[in-house]
């Protein structure tokens, strides 16, 4: 049975949810399923704002069959051809043969690396145009975000946009399909954080291009293929971006990533947090490496100003889930924070010097001195080492 939405005048959502899938891209946990959201624009010509998932295909064509009500399909918008949002693409080609495909020319290729089929697509570039009859599509290239075949699109008549994976979050649909009709900060902030670090966060130059086009626009609604659906408060989730892409943190206080074999790390992270505290520090937070995924590490990395890697030493390299994290952070080019560093070792002690090597290839990350040492646990010399670094993040 259909399920559909008009969420502006002749613009109908056709998305589903996926509440079974345990990991999206078969990497990032997402325990509450995830949401995939496409549109179609009924004019003197119908239009298909990209296509959906495999696994919820058979509710997005009867979603599209009910809203088209007996007419063909004229286009199909293909935004960004991850999988995720044209797999169905053969099968609308067989429902709608005459239906033609207007993305960028990376795209168009795209689809024949995918499914091997050539199409006679319409190839669009920056500010091109489409013209649906009271509609009209205005064209503007996202590459690398986050694939480089990636256009957004404006709708002029109804100040739309449609934003491909842009300003989307993890999760499935809740019952209110509008940001503004649910608490978008407590239920859905932190995974929109965390699906932008984890799947665009590496790219944000390129997210500060396309910021830069949307604030030329009089938007009045964003439409994104994943999570909810903006009408008002565009300044939360623009404001929320422009921090993401140019890496400024939203909070002024201390995160500690711990790896530990047998608690001894363990524990100088916990008295390093109770340390931080006494001196007024608010809003500290403690992770053991090995037990929270790192996309959510990742995500409080964006967020906090100041982090603490403490670290066992491990076959004389770093202990292997933390080695893990901090090669995530240098490979989405995490910047401009604060650093205290934690090593451990009962001999031939590597970490410290292991980790330094890796912030060393990120830009403006500062560690602070001291760097703790301990060997095997803490001792009262390590533990007046702790306090001193616990006073030089503090400041």
């Amino acid at each position: 049975m259909y399920n559909v939405r008009e969420v502006q005048k002749n613009i109908w959502w056709l998305g589903a949810s996926d509440r079974r899938l345990e990991l999206f891209e078969n990497v990032y946990p997402v325990p509450a399923g995830m949401s995939y959201n496409n549109y179609v624009i009924l004019d003197d010509k119908t239009c298909l704002m990209d296509g959906i998932d495999d696994a919820v295909s058979r509710q997005f064509l009867d979603n599209l069959d009910h809203v088209l009500a007996g007419r063909t399909l004229d286009y199909m918008v293909v935004q960004h051809m991850e999988p995720d949002h044209c797999s169905c693409i053969p099968e609308l080609l067989l429902r709608y043969p005459e239906m033609k495909i207007v993305a960028s020319q990376k795209a168009i290729q795209m689809i024949d690396q995918f499914y091997h089929i050539k199409v006679d697509g319409i190839a669009v570039k920056e500010k091109d145009t489409l013209e649906l009859g009271h509609h009209t599509l205005n064209f503007f290239t996202a590459p690398m975000v986050h694939w480089p075949e990636v256009i957004v699109t404006f709708e002029a008549a109804t100040g739309t946009l449609f934003s491909a994976d842009a300003f989307g979050a993890f999760g499935a649909m809740s019952g209110n399909i509008f940001a503004d009709e649910v608490d978008w900060d407590q239920d859905w902030k932190s995974e929109a954080r965390r699906y932008y670090v984890n799947i665009v966060g590496k790219y944000g130059v390129q997210t500060n291009a396309l910021l830069k086009k949307a604030a030329a626009l009089d938007i009045k609604m964003i439409l994104p293929l994943h999570g909810h659906l903006w009408r008002s408060d565009f300044g939360k989730i623009i404001d929320l971006y422009t921090k993401w892409a140019t890496y400024t943190p939203e909070k002024n206080s201390v995160a500690i990533f711990y790896g530990s074999v047998y608690g001894n790390t363990a524990n100088a992270a916990d008295i390093l947090a109770m340390d931080l505290a006494e001196l007024g520090v608010k809003d500290v937070k403690v992770f053991d490496v090995s037990k929270t995924h790192y996309s959510y590490l990742l995500s409080t990395a964006f967020e906090y100003s100041t982090l603490v890697f403490a670290s066992a030493t491990y076959n004389a390299e770093i202990f292997d889930h933390m080695h893990t994290f901090l090669t995530d952070i240098k490979n989405h080019n995490l910047s401009g924070r604060k650093v205290g560093l934690i090593e451990n070792g009962s001999w031939a002690s590597m970490a410290g010097k292991k980790m330094t090597e890796i912030l060393g290839t990120m830009k403006d990350m500062t560690i602070l001195e001291p760097s703790v040492k301990l060997t095997s646990s803490v001792d009262d010399a390590s533990r007046a080492q702790l306090k001193e670094l616990a006073t030089a993040l503090a400041k």
